[in-house]
């Protein structure tokens, strides 16, 4: 560890001890400031933190939302009902000696007095630190990045993650994660659970409280989204790198499909209401563009982004524009409609964007993150076959249009990137008898509690019938990844327990992915 990376963290991000304090940099501040730097004092507006994202090589997305009473039922955050005015600075060091822009922007209560701050102008490839003031008070800092030049070689170090349940655990996790200075940081989805509290427990009961109805409205999912925020350890990730985000199923309702919700034996007439209110709050609360501000019932997801010509992550959006799930949901089953090609997880439109995406890249590794897995796997042990409707394997013609899109394109490594089922597993995907890609799914941050190192008969059964699954974990934790030119290394990192704070993170298992070579490695 260099002194420079030390230095960068205690200042910025703090030790874990200090708590809800992590991220003040007060310290770093000029004196004339560090009296409103403190982040719990009474009257602090950013008890949210600060967050960056969709970085491009002249800038990036800078995120903040006021809040001087985070989990106020009418969902704004115990602010008054007008518009505040917020200043942000960037610099490219930590004690913000060298600022290199400087602006206001509105927070207005239409949009849940969210600040998205679009920079341009600044150099590419480089780092550097990000502040607000609102109301006389300073809010944490915040550390980004730059992309390279659209044709640099430009290694990368990026972690990913999904799954994050508030009442299931602590999200140490997320800690250690920041911890690695990844240059990007990539979230699949699950980022917060609609559920009321009690329900979907897992044994032993809820671990943390977790107050409140289930989200139906836009004061719910603001709420929610704010319960999620005010912890120490998202916050402190959010500080550590830029994130690119897109959303799964439980940031509206459990396996919603396009304007279809999971149960419709529980009518819900208000269902796209709810949608809409879902979409506004996720705005709201993530580092995103003015690209993908709602529109109605509606909210483009779905975008590149480039680390120069190393790698394009190519993010998708399987929720918003999918066919309902074959078979009622039930999970698993083999109802044969799943094979029907017609059938879309991704909807035309989504589908042409990326088909089209993949014949004019030119990077390295083109990279798919997205939330369901791809890889065909059987659940059933044994000689029965059994599958997952709301994965990709209840869509399998969307599967293999994306497969004939990597292969009439000449793709070079492609690679898919996995959240949602709350396990680690490593697959080499196949078509034909042939592997074609490699899949890296991550696990859950904290959704179903501790898990186990060790393997039950029945996970022991996924990896005899799919003999192209090369790894499996049921532990917390998330994937550490580092793309070159020659190779892309993927690292299995995991928690021992997340029912109380403090675990250790180790890495389980490493896979390499040879340029030009598709399938994994054990390393």
């Amino acid at each position: 560890m260099s002194d420079s990376t030390v230095s960068r963290r205690s200042v910025l991000l703090g030790g874990a001890a200090a708590g809800a304090a992590a991220l003040t940099v007060a310290g770093a501040l000029p004196a004339g400031a560090q009296q409103g730097a403190g982040f719990a004092r009474r009257g602090e507006v950013f008890t949210l933190g600060v967050a960056s994202g969709d970085p491009a090589p002249d800038g990036v997305v800078l995120w903040t939302r006021l809040a001087a009473d985070p989990l106020a039922e009418d969902g704004m955050g115990g602010m008054p009902n007008k518009t505040f005015p917020v200043e942000w600075e960037v610099a490219e060091d930590e004690q913000f000696s060298r600022v290199v822009q400087r602006g206001s922007a509105q927070a207005a209560p239409e949009l849940g007095h969210s600040v998205h701050v679009e920079l341009t102008g600044l150099r590419p490839g480089r780092e550097y630190f990000y502040r607000f003031r609102a109301e006389g008070t300073v809010s944490p800092a915040g550390r980004t990045r730059t992309a390279p030049l659209p044709d640099a070689m430009t290694e990368l170090t990026m972690a990913f993650a999904s799954c994050a349940q508030y009442e299931h655990g602590y999200f140490t996790a997320y800690r250690h994660l920041a911890e690695e200075d990844p240059d990007l940081v990539l979230h699949l989805g699950d980022y917060n659970y609609e559920y009321k509290a009690g329900v979907y427990e897992i044994p032993g009961g809820n671990i943390r409280d977790h107050a409140g109805p289930e989200t139906t409205t836009l004061a719910n999912y603001r709420q929610r989204h704010a319960q999620y925020k005010s912890d120490p350890d998202l916050q402190f990730a959010h500080a550590a790198a830029p994130w690119v985000v897109v959303w799964d199923d439980h940031e509206l309702d459990n396996n919603w499909a396009d304007e279809v919700y999971e149960k419709p034996e529980i009518p819900q007439p208000d269902f796209l209401e709810r949608r809409k209110a879902a979409f506004q709050a996720y705005y709201e609360n993530m580092p995103l563009r003015r690209a993908q501000v709602p529109q109605g019932i509606d909210l483009r997801l779905h975008r590149q982004v480039r680390w120069g010509r190393l790698a394009t992550f190519h993010m998708l959006d399987t929720r918003q524009y999918r066919d309902d799930q074959v078979g009622g949901d039930k999970f698993p089953n083999d109802d044969p409609a799943r094979l029907d090609p017609k059938r879309s997880l991704t909807g035309a439109e989504q589908e042409r964007w990326l088909l089209q995406g993949l014949r004019t890249s030119d990077a390295r590794w083109d990279v798919l993150g997205q939330q369901v897995m791809f890889a065909e796997i059987d659940y059933v042990n044994g000689d029965a076959k059994g599958y997952n409707p709301d994965a990709w394997d209840g869509y399998v013609g969307s599967r293999q249009r994306v497969i004939q899109g990597w292969q009439q394109a000449r793709t070079r490594n492609p690679v898919v990137l996995t959240g949602d089922v709350h396990t680690h597993w490593a697959n080499d995907v196949q078509s034909d008898g042939r592997t074609v890609a490699a899949e890296l799914t991550t696990t859950s941050i904290t959704s179903g509690g501790d898990g186990s190192a060790q393997l039950t008969d029945k996970e022991k059964g996924y990896l005899n019938d799919n003999p192209h699954v090369r790894y499996y974990a049921n532990q917390r934790g998330y994937i550490r990844t580092k793309f070159t030119e020659g190779e892309l290394r993927a690292d299995y990192r995991v928690l021992p327990y997340v029912s109380k704070q403090g675990a250790a993170v180790e890495t389980a298992a490493s896979f390499v992915i040879e340029d030009g070579k598709p399938g994994l490695n054990k390393v």
